[in-house]
């Protein structure tokens, strides 16, 4: 199943249009970034506006992305949040914030959450990143995802809290993070260093990616095959560790959405073949 992330759009509140423009490209399945400025998930208006828009297109709600700020309005996160957050205040906004997308679920059912363990750098700050914070946040937040059904998937992301290895030994060092998967950025396991060894460092707790690709030293979200990411070593790492989750691609805000969409067609045509490929390599 392929998708594509509504972070495309983020800088709009999301609509009918864009979601016809996603599945008017091939494309199966989308991801619903929630930032409020981009859709409100405590208005319950937007919720069944939502839900009759995902059956006019027959897309598949794959996940939400849980908020990270308040806002995106003018190019720029506005009051960033953080499960991370030291400050106890700041910590459980952004725990009620998250609780607020899971109840969505009663509403519009979907699979899995996206979430940021703290912030990535260079934005965050100690202040964002504790790990004590962040375990009391999942072990929050679990009861409530197990009750709505929905999967938490923590995102790689560019910081001492959130690399591969890190995720990893935080699941399995803690016993009340039974069922907490990764999403695999793999821009992001770029950015940390070699993608392959992010990928098999994962194996048996991904549960969902974001593609995109940047020129190794900087968070440019741009269409994969424009940067420096090798994506048929990348492709052949998740078939070998059994990956059989969504690939949802993650782009670049961008005012030429239609344009961006059309190149994210063709390398979703390219993965397509490139993982058949694969199969037969793996015997599969």
């Amino acid at each position: 199943m392929f998708g594509v992330s509504t972070h495309l759009y983020i800088g709009h509140r999301l609509d009918r249009d864009h979601l016809v423009e996603i599945a008017a490209h091939g494309f199966d399945a989308v991801e619903i970034f929630a930032a409020r400025t981009h859709f409100d998930v405590t208005d319950p208006g937007a919720l069944v506006a939502l839900a009759e828009w995902l059956d006019d297109t027959r897309l598949t709600l794959s996940s939400f992305h849980a908020p990270i700020a308040a806002g995106y309005v003018n190019g720029v996160w506005r009051e960033p949040l953080s499960l991370a957050a030291t400050d106890e205040v700041r910590r459980q906004r952004a725990v009620e914030d998250t609780q607020a997308v899971l109840a969505a679920a009663t509403v519009v059912p979907y699979a899995r959450l996206v979430l940021h363990a703290g912030a990535p750098a260079p934005y965050g700050t100690a202040a964002d990143n504790g790990r004590s914070s962040f375990v009391r946040s999942l072990g929050e937040l679990l009861p409530v995802a197990e009750q709505v059904g929905v999967a938490l998937a923590v995102e790689v992301i560019p910081n001492t809290l959130s690399s591969a290895s890190a995720l990893v030994s935080l699941i399995e060092g803690e016993d009340e993070m039974q069922g907490v998967g990764i999403c695999m950025d793999v821009g992001h396991a770029r950015l940390l260093g070699d993608v392959v060894d992010a990928i098999e460092a994962c194996s048996g707790h991904l549960v969902t990616t974001h593609l995109h690709d940047n020129r190794g030293d900087s968070d440019d979200h741009l269409v994969p095959g424009q940067g420096v990411i090798d994506w048929n070593a990348a492709l052949v790492a998740f078939q070998k560790v059994g990956y059989d989750g969504p690939w949802i691609f993650e782009p670049s805000p961008s005012a030429t959405a239609r344009a961006t969409l059309e190149q994210l067609a063709a390398v979703r045509d390219r993965f397509v073949g490139l993982l058949r490929i694969g199969d037969e390599m793996l015997g599969g």
